[in-house]
């Protein structure tokens, strides 16, 4: 018997997709599930729509900037907008937030200043805003590392006493789906089950780790693998910004009142490049896009808004002129961004002085001042 006849063939077929927990329709519609009642107003669903449309419009003119050449680098979300309006709208002021570097979505529901967010990847900051604050924690671009980060600070929680109190709060980490292969994230899903701690894993499965598929990641449901460790998992519709918030929310109380942790895959895709400098269309076809365009996670709230009469044509170009004027605003003011010191990346690296350091900003100041001396 050889492995492959264990495990199965790498081109074995795959098998038809799981059920996932879905609340509202490509086509608009709403869909009542038992276990995930969500009770939303008109206006609360015109507010989640226009997070989602300005939050796309910051992102599309993050890319142009980068095109541009004036940001290093940019982590697109389009595509991802619904699994990341309805899982920060769920998350409360109590509650901390372990993102990887695309979950811009999540920190505009943070109110985290999106200026911030492009001074950091136009290399000026190293975050700019107190992860305290905002109760979401600076970007992370070590693939899975924030997901022991998180579980460690769920642990403190826990240690602290309040779970099950009004002041209790829950942990929640963001990673993506090739995330799930990394030790840490493994090792963090360990931690968790095992000291019962209050976090809620969010995995965006957006299908591509860059260019590896899913098949390459898991031969099971990402979600299935909590399961091998001792807690819940469930999938979600990813472009459903209705079951993302109703799924996030639970999970997030069941955290809070020391239910201990949970997984949510949120299935959805990825739209764009992995980054500013990735070409997908190298590794997957141009029918697989075409394919999730269909499932829209903001058209799908336009059409309900619109079947139930809750927004009129004055209201959607309202929330388009709000998005333009933000991001014109945004565009400025990036560009009016000074220029930090050379030195004074040497700041903040340690508390107190450190030989090595003083050593090499020493040298690196020579250098600097080698041009001026050429210049004289």
């Amino acid at each position: 018997m050889t492995i492959d006849s264990v495990r199965g063939a790498p081109d074995t077929p795959k098998a038809a997709e799981p059920e996932l927990v879905q609340l509202l329709t490509p086509e608009g519609e709403r869909i009542e599930h038992p276990d995930y009642p969500l009770d939303l107003g008109a206006e609360d669903v015109r507010g989640l729509y226009r997070d989602l449309v300005i939050v796309r419009r910051i992102d599309q003119e993050a890319v142009a900037l980068t095109r541009q050449g004036e940001l290093g680098l940019w982590a697109s979300l389009l595509g991802q907008e619904a699994a990341q309006i309805g899982s920060g709208r769920a998350a409360s002021a109590n509650d901390m937030v372990f993102p990887t570097y695309r979950e811009h979505g999540v920190a505009w529901c943070r109110d985290v200043e999106p200026l911030k967010l492009l001074g950091m990847f136009r290399g000026i900051n190293h975050g700019g805003w107190d992860p305290k604050e905002h109760g979401f924690h600076l970007y992370t671009v070590v693939i899975g590392s924030q997901t022991l980060h998180a579980t460690g600070y769920a642990m403190g929680v826990q240690r602290d006493g309040v779970l099950g109190t009004p002041s209790a709060g829950a942990t929640i980490a963001y990673f993506g789906d090739g995330a799930t292969s990394q030790g840490d994230v493994n090792e963090s899903f360990v931690f968790a089950s095992v000291f019962n701690a209050p976090i809620v894993f969010f995995c965006q499965n957006n299908q591509w780790a860059i260019s590896e598929p899913l098949e390459r990641q898991s031969r099971i449901p990402l979600y299935k693998r909590a399961q091998g460790f001792g807690f819940p998992g469930i999938r979600v519709d990813g472009n459903d910004v209705f079951a993302c918030l109703a799924v996030t929310k639970k999970a997030l109380e069941n955290a809070r009142t020391g239910q201990g942790p949970t997984l949510v895959e949120a299935y959805t895709y990825r739209m764009g490049a992995h980054t500013t400098t990735d070409d997908p269309t190298r590794y997957r076809l141009k029918a697989e896009e075409e394919a999730w365009k269909l499932k829209d996670p903001i058209e799908r709230v336009k059409a309900y808004l619109v079947r139930g009469d809750m927004a009129d044509a004055g209201f959607f170009q309202k929330v388009e002129d709000e998005a333009k004027q933000i991001t014109r605003e945004l565009r400025e003011a990036c560009l009016a961004l000074p220029d930090p010191e050379p030195l004074s990346m040497f700041d903040h690296v340690y508390g107190e002085e450190h030989p090595l350091m003083t050593e090499e900003q020493e040298q690196f100041a020579a250098y600097l001042a080698s041009f001026e001396e050429e210049a004289k």
